[in-house]
C-alpha cells in the first residue's frame, strides 16, 4: 500500500485477533516512528513497548477501562521529554514542540501499522500519573499517547470527513 492510500484509508481499530506481532514487525514500526520530524531534530521522545499482560492491564485501568488496550498483542506508549525541546526552544519547545513532535511520531505509527496490515488506535484519554506509574518512566518523561497495535479482528470503518470547503480557506480571498 502506498503512503497516500494508507493516509486516506486508515481508521481506528479497537478489536484485535490473538495473533502476535513478530519482533521484526515491532522493529519496523519503531524505525518508522523515530523517522518522524522534530523541531530542531531534538527528538524529545521515549517509546515504551508493552507486551506484558499485567502492565497492559494497568494501562487499561489508567485509560478509564478502555478494554481494547489490554486485548492488543502490543501497546506502544509514546512519551515526550519537554526539557529536551526546551534546551533549544525554551518555553515554546517545552509546551508546544515536544507535543507536536510526539504527535507526528504517533501518526507515523498509525500509518505504518495500517500499511503493514495491522490495526491501531490513538488513545489520548488517560490519567497521566497512572500511566507514568504503569510504565515506571522517570521524572520529566510525560505520556502523550497510548497506541494498541495488532491484527484487526474486524474490518475498519471509515467514518468520513468534513467537506473541504468547511475547513479550508484559500488566501488571499477574492
Amino acid at each position: 500500500m502506498d503512503a497516500i492510500e494508507a493516509l486516506k484509508t486508515r481508521c481506528s481499530i479497537r478489536r484485535f485477533t490473538d495473533l502476535e506481532l513478530t519482533d521484526e514487525q515491532i522493529q519496523e514500526l519503531l524505525k518508522v516512528m523515530v523517522a518522524a520530524p522534530s523541531a530542531g531534530n531534538k527528538q524529545p521522545w521515549r517509546i515504551y513497548v508493552v507486551r506484558d499482560e499485567k502492565i497492559k492491564r494497568k494501562l487499561t485501568i489508567g485509560a478509564g477501562d478502555q478494554e481494547f488496550i489490554d486485548k492488543a498483542p502490543v501497546v506502544f506508549v509514546i512519551c515526550r521529554v519537554p526539557e529536551e525541546s526546551a534546551a533549544r526552544y525554551r518555553q515554546r519547545g517545552r509546551d508546544f514542540y515536544s507535543i507536536q513532535d510526539t504527535a507526528a511520531m504517533t501518526q507515523n505509527l498509525l500509518i505504518a501499522a495500517h500499511a503493514m496490515g495491522l490495526g491501531a488506535c490513538w488513545v489520548g484519554a488517560f490519567n497521566d500519573s497512572a500511566i507514568v506509574a504503569a510504565i515506571d518512566c522517570p521524572q520529566g518523561v510525560l505520556p502523550v499517547a497510548i497506541v494498541p497495535v495488532g491484527y484487526p479482528a474486524v474490518a475498519g470503518k471509515n467514518r468520513g470527513r468534513r467537506p473541504l470547503d468547511t475547513v479550508v480557506t484559500y488566501l488571499p480571498e477574492g
